[in-house]
């Protein structure tokens, strides 16, 4: 079955499988009960198509509007010489109304925007103002929000109750027994009379509407679950300037006239203008799909919703939100496109479609059996050529069993337990810090046997102070008043973060944790940031960028020339620099001897496990310009900091237990490399026999030399994104890895793109990297990325005991059925208590297997890894056990239970029978515990704890008690005595002590 399933349903991906690879497994699933059930959790390839249509046709959205709505407004615009503002906006003083001012960015019309007084004409005709934004009350808030539109994209409405219902009577099957039913009650009432005839029919009906009403329950659960896990995708906050202070608001907050703040890495939130900033580079992929980056800028102001933000900062003025922007429109198709199917669900639909086929030609041959052998025996009685209305209830009730053998035969549920598995573990990850944006992340997560991590904030707690400093070639905290002035300029004005005064008029630093934490220094010397800011121009900034390390800013000074400031790496900064400032506040030349103290500086620091910077100054001559690149050298050392990120508490027993689960953890990390082998070491990382390397060697060595090195490699420190992504690249392709990689910035988007499963970080990380990454750790700690691993492999190993089960009773039903059709000319179970046992095995065998919570037990493991088969030895040996001891159970009392219980008389058969559906019934019963665990012998460790199998198993209980003892005459049982109750419930618990023997045989 493993080779079938390779060869035909092997070709989906983790995540980026083609729309072609997408449609290959459709097409090979040619047996299928309920269409609209088996691909309601997969990618609609349709609305995907629809998608792409939209970005091909929005790639010429800056030069083409929709024609016709373009036409009419230029037509108007050179028509007159001001526009017509509609009364409701007139009334509430705004001076343009929300379409006009939607078709400035859509369009991209230089002219309008002129009419319009520029961005600061069309912001007062927005009433805001570009400095302090919006300033209004909740009466103004609503009215804006009436006029202009809220920043939410419509989506498909949540499907209600009845919906699922509809669904789940969709089934084929279900429909052929429906009709069957039907007719049964017509010729029962005709021969029989009401109600007698009515019971075989009803039983039937009743059948299938609690199949259905059941199965519709558990997928409404479900797609609540899903929904759910939506809204906490879609909580995406951004730094906005409002009632004249800077705060985080959600996106959908934003209103027309909303100043936002933007950095590398965020998602434009609306479509807006560009108010101020420096080097703005836009990637506008996501809407049309041009890969190369849009300058944006006072010539080019326009910025468009949905848009990543790949290069510099600004301030936007926002202009459009909503279903108005382009973003919106597409969204509103993507939303209907769906989440791939994932690898397994792909698998588990073949395995279905093959067990389908293999049950359609039992349940052809089982009613050609049985219908030969009501034809042998009227012949024999020489009835042949007259039927009765018994005998066509006799020909409908054989139908009706080969029907109900292809309804439990076919495995509808196994694709469907996936997903069940999937919802569960993700709504639990979610209460874990974990937010699982690729469904396919989960069962991949179980997999990994390599985690790449990031060290900052990740293995450490990314709340860093300044805790040693050397400026001015002293360590004390004694700096010269000359050496100081340019100390805090360097740190007030190069810098990505910010110090604002919040709602209480108290300051308040914005930015990342290291630029806090230089601010937090700037300020503990007596520095103010405001009037620092105010003494100079900022001419050129460039911002932090992980390939070169470093950041710069080119400023002019009030009272005359032009200075540059750089920061960054210590080691890259200081080999750019040949001066420093001495002790005395002068600058003298960087001889070898000064050199070589401040580098034995930055390796004490390292050494200590401090992140170290070093600053730097030049000062320029005139004539500098916006586009002059900045300095690569010749600067002035100021100084080095050393930053202390102390290492997240339970860091180190996480590494230790992905040691034993078989998982390498490997830190990737910017920082020096001395730095970078101390956090490893605290935390178990580094070994005596592991290899910690700097990113420029790595990128030095020959193939064979990244061959023998890679799987040693403990540590890289002062790698680029590029060392990071083909490091991934190698242990995925050339040793065949399943790697997990953490990232948080912009540039880290590819690695994460490349990776098995990629890990954004919640609290550090950018939008694009976000939008790249499976799984989002919330709380940016690794301890949560060992969680998500025991998630995944909890999922991996409850969809196999699900599988072990489900296919040990579709066997068992399968064998029973023909064998007894072949040899005896009935069948033992018939279609009411096949659906029955159809539900036992799908539904309710899914929420009772599926969802059982992980225990310390999985972290013990070796990973099953890339090439590992789904269906193990271990489950087949369980199987084939599990179905030979069944069937030998119910084949004992075909052959022997009348003589073994005393039974005679009509309803012997009746009675027999019964007992036979009894014991098949505590056997699944028994095995649903047994397969709790498929190598362990104690399957009923932690059961109390798991309430859902509880209950699962205690309904069925009851349920059964029911047909048996109060539902015969709809389904087909007698009432059996204590002693044949005793059998039935010995005969599923001995199941249990063969299951000890099973898992004692090696495979």
């Amino acid at each position: 079955m493993e080779d079938c399933l390779n060869e035909k349903f092997d070709g989906v991906k983790a995540k980026h499988s083609s729309l072609e690879v997408l449609q290959k497994w459709r097409d090979a699933c040619c047996l299928v009960k309920n269409s609209k059930r088996r691909f309601r959790f997969t990618a609609n390839i349709q609305k995907r198509n629809e998608a792409d249509a939209m970005r091909r046709k929005n790639k010429n959205l800056r030069v083409v509007v929709l024609a016709s709505k373009a036409a009419y407004r230029l037509i108007n615009c050179a028509e007159a010489s001001s526009h017509t503002v509609h009364e409701e906006f007139k009334a509430n003083g705004f001076g343009i109304s929300a379409d006009d001012a939607c078709f400035i960015v859509e369009s991209h019309n230089p002219e309008k925007l002129t009419r319009h007084g520029g961005v600061d004409g069309l912001a007062a005709k927005l009433k805001t103002c570009t400095t302090n934004g919006l300033a209004m009350d909740d009466k103004e808030l609503t009215c804006r929000q009436q006029l202009f539109g809220t920043n939410e994209f419509t989506e498909r409405e949540q499907r209600s109750f009845w919906v699922f219902v509809y669904e789940a009577l969709q089934d084929m099957t279900l429909m052929v027994l429906a009709v069957c039913a039907f007719v049964s009650l017509i010729v029962g009432i005709a021969t029989e009379g009401w109600p007698t005839g009515a019971h075989d029919g009803l039983g039937i009906v009743a059948s299938i509407l609690l199949v259905v009403f059941v199965t519709a329950t558990s997928d409404y659960r479900q797609s609540l679950q899903f929904k759910d896990l939506d809204k906490e995708k879609k909580k995406i906050s951004i730094q906005v300037t409002r009632n004249g202070y800077r705060q985080k608001l959600s996106i959908y907050e934003l209103l027309p006239g909303d100043i936002v703040h933007l950095a590398i890495g965020d998602q434009v939130p609306a479509d807006g203008l560009f108010l101020s900033g420096f080097a703005v580079s836009i990637d506008e992929s996501s809407l049309t799909g041009e890969s190369e980056p849009v300058k944006v800028n006072t010539e080019n102001p326009y910025l468009l919703s949905g848009t990543k933000v790949q290069d510099g900062s600004c301030k936007m003025l926002v202009v459009t939100v909503g279903m108005r922007t382009q973003w919106g429109k597409l969204m509103a198709t993507l939303t209907e496109g769906g989440n791939d199917e994932t690898p397994l669900q792909v698998k588990l639909n073949g395995c279905a479609t093959i067990i389908g086929k293999i049950g359609l030609v039992f349940a052809i041959v089982t009613f050609a059996v049985l219908v030969q052998k009501l034809f042998a025996s009227k012949i024999i009685d020489g009835s042949q050529w007259s039927w009765s209305g018994d005998d066509a209830l006799m020909l409908l009730e054989y139908f009706a069993i080969a029907v109900t053998i292809v309804v439990v035969a076919v495995p509808e549920g196994l694709p469907l337990a996936v997903t069940l598995s999937l919802a569960f573990a993700m709504k639990k990850m979610m209460n874990d810090k974990a937010l699982v944006r690729n469904l396919a992340a989960c069962e991949t997560m179980g997999s990994a046997t390599t985690i790449c991590s990031d060290k900052t904030g990740t293995l450490t707690t990314n709340h860093m102070t300044v805790v040693k400093s050397c400026i001015c070639l002293n360590v004390s905290n004694d700096i010269h008043e000359s050496a100081k002035k340019i100390l805090v300029q360097s740190i007030f004005t190069n810098t990505g973060g910010e110090v604002v005064v919040n709602k209480e008029g108290k300051n308040e630093i914005l930015g990342s944790p290291t630029d806090t934490a230089i601010l937090e220094f700037g300020l503990s010397l007596g520095g103010d940031f405001q009037a620092e800011r105010e003494s100079t121009k900022v001419i050129r900034v460039e911002p932090f960028n992980s390939t070169k390390k470093q950041m710069g800013v080119v400023l002019e000074l009030l009272e005359g020339g032009v200075r540059a400031h750089c920061k960054g790496a210590s080691e890259i900064v200081l080999a750019a620099c040949d001066k420093v400032i001495n002790q005395n506040g002068e600058v003298v030349t960087l001889d070898d001897e000064l050199l070589s103290y401040l580098k034995s500086t930055i390796d004490t620091f390292a050494g200590e496990a401090l992140r170290t910077l070093c600053l730097a100054y030049m000062d320029l001559e005139d004539g500098v310009s916006a586009d002059t690149p900045i300095p690569s050298s010749g600067y002035t050392c100021i100084g080095i900091v050393g930053i202390k990120d102390p290492v997240r508490p339970g860091v180190k027993e996480s590494v230790a237990l992905c040691r034993s689960a078989g998982i390498t953890v490997r830190m990737v990390t910017g920082d020096n490399i001395n730095t970078a082998k101390a956090i490893a070491r605290e935390c178990g990382i580094l070994t005596d026999d592991g290899i910690a390397i700097e990113g420029p060697d790595f990128r030095e060595k020959s193939m064979e030399e990244l061959f023998e090195i890679i799987p040693k490699i403990q540590v890289m420190a002062r790698s680029s994104p590029l060392d990071k992504h083909t490091l991934v690249k190698h242990l995925r392709t050339t040793f065949g890895e399943v790697v997990a990689v953490t990232g948080d910035g912009t540039n880290d988007a590819p690695a994460l793109h490349e990776a098995d499963i990629g890990l954004a970080m919640g609290i550090a990380g950018t939008e694009v990297a976000k939008e790249s990454a499976d799984v989002i750790i919330l709380d940016d700690n690794f301890s949560t990325i060992v969680t998500v691993a025991k998630w995944g492999r909890s999922v991996y190993v409850n969809i196999q005991k699900f599988v072990q089960f489900q296919l040990t009773v579709n066997i068992v039903a399968l064998i029973v059925n023909f064998t007894s059709a072949c040899l005896t000319g009935t069948a033992p179970l018939t279609a009411v208590q096949l659906l029955w046992v159809n539900m036992i095995m799908d539904t309710l065998g899914a929420l009772a297997l599926a969802t059982e919570p992980p225990n310390d037990e999985l972290m013990k493991r070796a990973p099953v890894g890339r090439k590992g088969n789904f269906i193990s030895n271990v489950m087949w040996r369980n199987i084939f056990g599990q179905a030979v001891y069944q069937f030998g159970v119910i084949w004992l009392l075909q052959a022997n239970g009348k003589s073994f219980f005393g039974l005679d008389g009509d309803d012997s058969d009746l009675i027999l029978n019964t007992l036979i559906f009894n014991s098949f019934v505590f056997c699944q019963l028994f095995n649903e515990v047994n397969s709790r665990e498929m190598e362990k012998e104690n399957v009923l460790d932690g059961i109390w704890k798991n309430k859902v199998f509880i209950s699962v198993i205690a309904s069925t209980v009851v349920f059964q008690v029911i047909i048996i003892e109060y539902l015969g005459t709809f389904a087909n049982t007698s009432p059996l005595t204590a002693t044949q109750w005793l059998f039935s419930i010995l005969s599923g618990c001995l199941s249990m002590p063969i299951a000890v023997f099973l898992k004692r045989i090696p495979v």
